[in-house]
């Protein structure tokens, strides 16, 4: 594990590194879908005041997910480089860029439309650094599982020091799993903004998929249940997939949306 690069006299997070390289790699694919359709909004500022309203987010959603730590800390956990959770980093990025989104008059849905292949690719490249850092962001110890009557041995690693939070036995690398499915949200979300859409479909498909995806990694988490049997994530996520359903039952009833590039190609002439 490296929870730091040690560079002579400075030592750089590598959570804090993966977290700039998705902020910059969302700024990208941002930059790229306004330019695909001749926004001249300047998204990577855009992104960069989500990013930070994101992180405060992410901060103030983990102390109230945690209030124990919050009592054996105070406000320290405020400033840990520990501790980050994906829905209030999520929930305040959305309102920064629904905000930006309504002041560029681009509107807020499809400002949302449009950075949604960049917040999947940004949330997996982001873990990353959990992973790099082993902080905690892994799964539960690996177990033989019995299917249909046969016997399965999943892989699995330990996260040894100098981990943040040190595991000495195999584990499920989730963090990994998290960065395939993000890529792969990400890669079909950006697939389908260039295609025929409603406002609010892509804003509506991001949130489904990813919810889906949250909700089934957390079974091999290491996150409590404490409702029903669910994590906080998971209800989150619960949550996320049925407002993601009724955005793409609303964005149904509505006229579908031509992007420019694909306007182009059809009024192209023979």
């Amino acid at each position: 594990m490296h929870p730091y690069l040690h560079l002579g006299w400075f030592s750089l997070p590598t959570f804090g590194l993966m977290l700039w390289c998705a902020a910059v790699a969302g700024a990208l694919v941002v930059d790229r879908a306004f330019k695909r359709e001749d926004i001249t909004a300047d998204a990577v500022g855009m992104v960069a005041i989500a990013l930070v309203a994101g992180i405060v987010g992410a901060k103030l959603w983990h102390v109230l997910d945690s209030p124990s730590e919050f009592r054996a800390i105070g406000w320290g956990v405020l400033w840990d480089t520990a501790g980050f959770a994906w829905y209030g980093g999520m929930t305040f990025g959305i309102l920064a860029l629904v905000l930006q989104g309504l002041r560029a008059k681009i509107g807020a849905v499809r400002t949302l439309d449009l950075c949604a292949p960049a917040a999947a690719i940004g949330y997996g490249i982001g873990r990353i650094g959990c992973f790099l850092s082993g902080d905690g962001c892994y799964g539960i110890e690996i177990k033989p599982v019995h299917l249909f009557g046969f016997t399965f041995h999943p892989w699995g690693m330990a996260f040894p020091p100098p981990a943040i939070e040190p595991v000495f036995v195999p584990v499920y690398p989730t963090p990994l799993y998290e960065l395939a499915m993000g890529l792969l949200i990400g890669w079909f979300l950006w697939w389908r903004l260039g295609k025929p859409h409603a406002v609010g479909a892509i804003l509506g498909q991001y949130l489904m998929l990813s919810g889906i995806a949250r909700f089934l990694v957390e079974f091999i988490r290491r996150n409590p249940p404490v409702l029903w049997g669910l994590s906080n994530a998971q209800l989150a996520s619960a949550g996320a997939v049925l407002v993601g359903i009724g955005l793409t039952a609303w964005a149904a009833t509505r006229p579908a949306f031509t992007p420019r590039k694909v306007r182009a190609a059809v009024e192209k002439p023979a």
